[in-house]
């Protein structure tokens, strides 16, 4: 659909925070918009049975701060993603994306995530549908490839053929997929990167837009490779180290943007938690995700340890944070 070419600039954005389950939730991501107003964010992948059949608000609910924001489905029926992608653009999000890159035994078993790059076709009629429900881009996120088929025209086949369904955003893993052998963390870390496939990638396809994912821990790594590539995408670093994410506004979107200090980012954190746990929330379901502040970091043990001890506790609130904090700077 023309409209969602048009609003692909929305998520057009040089640097994103990867998807990641038991992550990138709401809490996370309004932590995150603490450190990064401009960097793409995305949810944990959510399964379109899920979304079809699941608590609704709570699966998709997000605060408007945590915008631009993609919503990321795994699937594999092209009638249920559609459906699924149109209530997700109702909902708010600027983007949908497919989630094809999941090595899970769990995710295979439902016939989606890596497994879908030795189904191209499928994809590609995914893709399509979902683009004739909604008039927000429908992007997709695989490996450079999975098993046996790996090898860099492999790749290049999956691209042309759901590039041709319409889809002009492919966000790439550099490592292969091994469907059986490999546990999920394993396949992070054991296949090779392959970086260069990546750039090649965009070489030929020079009309689509290329991200990169895998491997990347800094923000010097990641003005390489936008050399070559349109973006980068960040995981796991994003989560062990969130406040390598403080200077991006600056040195990659170029803003003159006022860089916070790790105290005023914890400080800005507590309204939200006051409001959440007046909603019943437990203040270790936020505080989780804070706990990497300070990595690296004087204080970071004291930080963790008080934040663990007592954020379970019954009644704890944000004075435990409060109370932590002190201990960093004590």
């Amino acid at each position: 659909m023309n409209s969602s070419r048009n609003n692909q600039t929305k998520i057009n954005l040089p640097l994103s925070i990867a998807p990641m389950m038991d992550r990138t939730d709401r809490h996370y991501r309004y932590f995150v918009r603490q450190i990064t107003r401009r960097t793409l964010l995305y949810t944990e992948m959510i399964t379109a049975q899920a979304i079809l059949h699941g608590d609704r608000p709570k699966l998709l609910d997000f605060s408007a701060v945590e915008k631009p924001l993609v919503l990321q489905i795994g699937g594999d029926n092209p009638t249920l993603l559609a459906e699924c992608a149109k209530i997700g653009a109702d909902w708010g999000y600027d983007g949908i994306n497919l989630n094809v890159g999941c090595p899970s035994p769990r995710v295979q078993n439902g016939n989606f995530g890596a497994c879908l790059m030795t189904q191209p076709e499928l994809v590609a009629t995914a893709v399509e549908a979902m683009q004739q429900a909604v008039s927000i881009p429908v992007t997709v996120k695989h490996r450079i490839g999975v098993d046996e088929c790996d090898r860099y025209e492999d790749m290049v086949n999956f691209v042309r053929i759901v590039s041709e369904a319409g889809c002009t955003n492919f966000s790439v893993h550099a490592r292969k997929a091994w469907l059986q052998g490999l546990s999920p963390k394993e396949n992070r870390d054991v296949p090779p990167l392959r970086y260069e496939d990546i750039y090649r990638l965009k070489q030929d396809f020079p009309h689509l837009w290329i991200e990169i994912n895998g491997g990347i821990t800094n923000i010097e790594q990641t003005q390489a490779h936008l050399k070559s590539v349109d973006a980068v995408m960040i995981g796991r670093a994003a989560y062990d180290r969130p406040y390598l994410f403080a200077t991006v506004d600056r040195d990659i979107f170029g803003e003159d943007a006022i860089v916070k200090s790790r105290a005023e980012i914890v400080e800005g954190m507590l309204p939200y938690i006051d409001y959440w746990l007046g909603k019943g929330i437990r203040l270790n379901s936020i505080t989780r995700h804070m706990l990497q502040l300070f990595a690296e970091q004087p204080g970071t043990k004291a930080w963790k340890r008080y934040i663990t001890e007592k954020a379970c506790l019954s009644g704890a609130d944000s004075l435990v944070i409060s109370a932590a904090l002190a201990q960093v700077y004590r």
